[in-house]
């Protein structure tokens, strides 16, 4: 019986059973996957219309942004006011338009978008609130400031008004703290939003940038606040809201420059009741160095570099690079001046704010029988104001002039009365906007001698300091001691080349190229020539980070010498550019520090005052990185290719 097969009766039963639980669990994995396309497909619907209705709004809210930010572009307050409270009003909407989306906070990865647009949109409504804090401040002084809008102080004189103003801006000041405030919330709530959870790939390494650009100015734009608080609190009392204040005006030549911007050609004494500028004196520097008994020698750059000077003068004392430093060495010279005044502070400003002011004030102001305009000379391919004052003033002649120098400080007489003489609709808008941008420019700078004002004058970056900086830096400083006024045709290129090693050793090259295309001056003196165009005379110095060590040096005429100053490494020389010839510095040096490896190298480049538009260029192991003019501080972010 063992060779039969087992008859197994219930077999078919069993393969019934089997193929019902297989067809159970079939039916039940489809009814799974089907809830689960309905679940996902509830979801994208619960989440996508709010979504997209959010982007809309979102949209909707950035349009009008940008129409606020037109307003405040064209200095148009009572727009900007308008399109505030819109921009507020889109804002709100788009934020309960977001509440719709609430469930995606608690959705892993999906959490961390959520919660970014929802910081980024409260930070958005901080941000319109320092806007109004902002227009509600200045709302008042609109017209006095010439913006376009209704402000209060809309009758009396230029000068009644500009009174009126001062004497009420100590009610606004204390604005400064709410807007401090303000910009902290949104500094707080961009914290909190993370760059690194968009990738690199498709559109996230665009949204990456721009959140860590974000972030970046609103941590800048707290700093900047509170640094310049307390020059804005005090400002009235600067411009003599109790009691007046003087001021010591310095004319630096540019086209003759200097460590900190030009020649010291003239001076002139501002006195400021109220808010109203008054011009009490203007004289030739000569006259203010001849009153100085017993001057000390002068320092070995003047006695090495510039004929015929053998005493400390007033006129060169700005040797220093930082302007502060300038000024200090400068008020030791003045302080034993027979016609010293005491004053609160000292305002230096070049040629290019003369030549600024005179185009917006319809390009046309007189002095003393003479007309000035910016138009191009061709007698020295520059403004006609230049060649003027230099013929003026520098020109020598078979006769005495008195207080030739003097001339600058009418000059400025005659340009403040113009603007004060017509509507401040009229001019003041552009002209405070030129006041700001000489200054970012450092054609203008401030010594205060307060010193809660002068910590805003240089959280402003308007007091000329050489800057410490965490990176690679570089400043380029250079003294005309040619007595013409060469650097009206001198240009100058600098290249930038940096070799970064694989172990994140740096060596870099800088080659600064001179090139003067014009013919010389006649500087005959017995024939009165005007001495424009001549030999130039630099004595250069490289600021570079401190510990840097020099490689090597080709183009100047005598040994350079490495010291430290300023907190920084400096290569000192000399050299020379005749008319209608070239000349070629190159320095190359290494850097105290390696970079490490994919880490970006910040740079900082410092301008020099009295310069504007020398172009450079900037190479990482032979590739092009950048190329500007440099017309204000500079900084940059370098990677290795």
């Amino acid at each position: 019986m063992s060779n039969f097969d087992k008859i197994e009766f219930n077999k078919k039963a069993l393969d019934m059973s089997t193929k019902k639980r297989k067809n159970n669990r079939k039916k039940l994995s489809t009814k799974l996957i089907v809830s689960i396309i309905v679940i996902i497909i509830a979801i994208g619907l619960a989440v996508g219309f709010p979504a997209y209705a959010t982007y809309n709004s979102g949209l909707k809210t950035y349009r009008e942004a940008r129409i606020l930010l037109d307003a405040v572009k064209k200095q148009d307050i009572e727009l900007a006011s308008q399109e505030l409270i819109k921009t507020k009003k889109y804002l709100q909407e788009t934020q309960k338009s977001m509440q719709y989306l609430l469930p995606l906070k608690y959705i892993p990865l999906l959490n961390w978008y959520y919660n970014d647009a929802d910081h980024l949109m409260t930070a958005g409504g901080h941000s319109l609130d320092s806007v109004g804090i902002v227009i509600e401040a200045i709302k008042p002084y609109a017209d006095v400031l010439g913006l376009k809008g209704q402000g209060s102080f809309t009758t009396g004189s230029a000068e009644d008004r500009i009174r009126t103003a001062i004497l009420t801006a100590s009610k606004i000041t204390p604005k400064i703290d709410e807007l401090a405030q303000s910009l902290s919330l949104v500094e707080k709530e961009i914290e909190q939003v993370n760059p690194d959870h968009y990738p690199s790939f498709l559109f996230g390494n665009k949204i990456h940038s721009q959140l860590v650009t974000v972030k970046n100015v609103s941590k800048d734009g707290v700093a900047f606040v509170n640094e310049a608080r307390p020059l804005i609190k005090i400002l009235p009392m600067l411009l003599g809201e109790s009691e007046e204040k003087k001021y010591l005006i310095l004319f630096q030549n540019d086209k003759e420059l200097r460590p900190t911007g030009g020649f010291i050609t003239a001076y002139a004494i501002l006195r400021i009741d109220k808010g109203v500028i008054h011009v009490d004196k203007s004289e030739d520097i000569y006259s203010l160095d001849d009153s100085i008994p017993n001057k000390p020698p002068a320092p070995a750059p003047i006695l090495k570099y510039l004929a015929k000077v053998y005493t400390f003068n007033l006129r060169d004392s700005n040797l220093s690079p930082d302007f502060i430093e300038s000024m200090k060495t400068f008020n030791s010279l003045y302080d034993k001046a027979g016609e010293k005044v005491k004053v609160d502070g000292i305002i230096a400003m070049d040629t290019n704010v003369l030549v600024t002011t005179i185009k917006i004030l319809d390009d046309q102001v007189s002095v003393t029988g003479l007309t000035f305009n910016t138009k191009n000379d061709p007698r020295c391919d520059c403004p006609q104001v230049i060649y003027e004052l230099e013929d003026n003033i520098s020109r020598p002649v078979n006769y005495v002039k008195i207080k030739r120098k003097g001339l600058l400080g009418e000059l400025l007489q005659a340009l403040m009365t113009k603007a004060l003489s017509s509507s401040p609709k009229i001019y003041w808008g552009p002209l405070f906007q030129a006041l700001i941008a000489q200054t970012n420019e450092k054609h203008i700078l401030f010594y205060l001698f307060d010193k809660d004002a002068q910590s805003g004058i240089e959280a402003l970056n308007a007091a000329g300091r050489i800057k410490s900086f965490d990176g690679d830096y570089l400043h380029i400083n250079q003294t005309s001691f040619s007595g013409a006024k060469v650097n009206i045709f001198l240009e100058e290129e600098v290249e930038n080349n940096y070799d970064i090693n694989d172990d994140g050793a740096i060596t870099k090259t800088v080659v600064i190229h001179y090139k003067n295309p014009h013919p010389p001056s006649d500087c005959n003196l017995e024939r009165g020539g005007l001495c424009l165009n001549a030999e130039y005379r630099d004595w250069f110095r490289i600021y570079v980070p401190k510990g840097s060590k020099l490689v090597e040096s080709k183009g100047s005429q005598v040994k350079i010498t490495t010291y430290e100053e300023l907190g920084k490494t400096v290569f000192d020389g000399f050299l020379t550019v005749r008319p209608q010839g070239i000349a070629t510095l190159t320095l190359t040096y290494t850097l105290p520090f390696k970079l490490i490896s994919n880490s970006p190298l910040p740079v900082l480049i410092q301008k020099q005052p009295g310069t504007g538009g020398n172009k450079y260029t900037v190479n990482v192991n032979g590739k092009a990185a950048d190329s500007f003019e440099l017309f204000t501080d500079k900084n940059l972010t370098l990677q290795k290719p």
